[in-house]
């Protein structure tokens, strides 16, 4: 299934913190990371804040595809690796 990227999904925030951790990071690091991935795929810097991922981390805050993939990216991972496993067919686009 092909996901639009502004489409909302719901990151797990308890798996993005933890793998965060594993790999010593700070909140400022994953940012840095996030930015890193990206400049080395596509030539251009984007990121996300410390605030967002502090809303994903401790909220399951939804955001659009786009970012979760840029969050992947930072992780070096597959998107559904830190997407939410809570069935809510108004963020789940799995299930659309």
């Amino acid at each position: 299934m092909m996901l639009d990227e502004n489409e909302s999904v719901r990151p797990d925030g308890l798996t993005v913190r933890r793998m965060r951790h594993d790999r010593g990071w700070s909140a400022r690091e994953m940012v840095d990371a996030i930015a890193n991935a990206s400049e080395r795929a596509t030539g251009v810097r984007q990121s996300i804040t410390p605030n967002l991922l502090k809303g994903i981390e401790e909220r399951n805050e939804s955001v659009p595809y786009a970012t979760l993939c840029l969050v992947a990216d930072g992780f070096g991972c597959d998107p559904v690796e830190i997407l939410s496993s809570d069935i809510d067919p108004t963020v789940d686009p799995f299930l659309n």
